[in-house]
């Protein structure tokens, strides 16, 4: 429930449309709803303006679903990471509403088209192998109601690629760089744009890559000023960039 319809509901409690019972049966469940294997943040969206996210990996169809229903009772869309094709079609079959984007391997429902950030976010990839890492930042960006473009495949391997759409990067409020190998991409980017960087380094790479410990350090160490995240965690640069976004 978002603070604007707690104030409406207590509004209604104030002008006698609502009774007191009523309005606890609807403010019971916060702070959060307890389903006994996952206890449930819907005061997050009151907090932080942004609702509980579902992470899936590692959750069984039968407790996803589950919390799923209970989201879905409130009022929320739907938003669930780090899902398996597998899974991802056992969910379709279950909310034939809901969408699931293989590359980000992410499954949602969202009803809330709104758009809620003041410009634009970029998401960029180094590599082609790093899309779904992009991917999965690009589904959340867009399911925070954010207005997002992509960019894929514009490494330091070819550098003119990047140089040729300046223009997009120019227009954007925040960029998302994802990056694996070297990880060099954000720290040059930042280099040539005035608005926030965000680098996330993804497991991409030969041995010496390290599963991503390489481009993780590359960025942490960028001349330029980059905030940095974790390995693979494009949904956690997405939430950030969201952040910036609505300020």
């Amino acid at each position: 429930m978002t603070h604007k319809k707690i104030l409406k509901l207590l509004e209604s409690v104030k002008n006698g449309k609502t009774t007191v019972e009523q309005a606890y049966e609807r403010l019971k469940d916060i702070p959060f709803e307890d389903l006994s294997h996952t206890k449930i943040d819907h005061h997050r969206v009151v907090r932080k303006g942004l609702q509980e996210v579902i992470f899936g990996e590692g959750k069984s169809i039968h407790q996803i679903n589950d919390i799923i229903r209970a989201m879905q009772n409130k009022g929320l869309d739907i938003l669930v990471t780090r899902v398996s094709k597998e899974t991802g079609s056992e969910l379709t079959a279950l909310f034939p509403v809901g969408v699931y984007n293989s590359d980000a391997r992410c499954f949602y429902i969202r009803k809330d088209l709104s758009v809620k950030g003041k410009g634009s976010i970029l998401v960029m990839s180094a590599g082609t192998s790093d899309i779904s890492i992009a991917e999965e930042t690009y589904i959340t960006s867009i399911f925070f109601g954010n207005k997002t473009e992509r960019l894929y495949d514009v490494g330091v391997a070819g550098i003119h690629r990047l140089i040729e759409n300046m223009d997009l990067l120019k227009q954007a409020r925040v960029i998302v760089v994802v990056a694996g190998m070297e990880g060099a991409l954000p720290s040059i980017v930042a280099g040539m744009v005035g608005v926030p960087v965000i680098g996330v380094p993804t497991s991409i790479g030969y041995g010496a890559s390290f599963g991503g410990l390489s481009a993780l350090l590359a960025m942490l160490n960028s001349c330029s000023t980059v905030s940095v995240f974790n390995i693979d965690n494009g949904f956690g640069a997405a939430y950030f960039a969201t952040l910036i976004n609505r300020l």
